[in-house]
């Protein structure tokens, strides 16, 4: 006779990760949108590049600190869940200053050579 797992369950654990991939779509997407508030791209490629980064920084690295503290039981809780989009929200907007700092760096240095380039942030890095 086989068993078969209890519906009620299964459609509660459906529910709970569609909710999940709707918050993180959410909050990936706020997080983009207030860094771009404050500091807007100056061309349409930074912003491409920002945005890309903001968003896969926002998922994959909101998804990789509710793994690290253990927080994927707050996703049977609706006020857990607010709670898990903040902090997709929050691991986005590293990204975005990251990037636009790439930029400023990289732009101010168009006229220089890439080994020179590689040779001057080795040397201010310490790398």
């Amino acid at each position: 006779m086989q068993t078969m797992t209890e519906p009620a369950s299964t459609a509660a654990g459906g529910i709970a990760l569609y909710k999940l991939g709707i918050l993180a779509a959410i909050g990936s997407a706020v997080g983009a949108f207030v860094v771009m508030a404050m500091t807007a791209p100056r061309t349409a490629r930074e912003f491409v590049v920002a945005m890309i980064c903001t968003i896969v920084s926002s998922i994959c690295g909101g998804a990789g600190v509710v793994r690290w503290f253990d927080l994927s039981s707050w996703v049977l809780d609706d006020i857990g869940m607010v709670a898990i989009g903040g902090i997709i929200f929050a691991c986005g907007l590293p990204a975005w200053v990251i990037v636009r700092a790439w930029f400023n760096w990289s732009e101010a240095r168009k006229t220089v050579p890439l080994p020179e380039m590689v040779k001057e942030f080795r040397e201010d890095t310490g790398v």
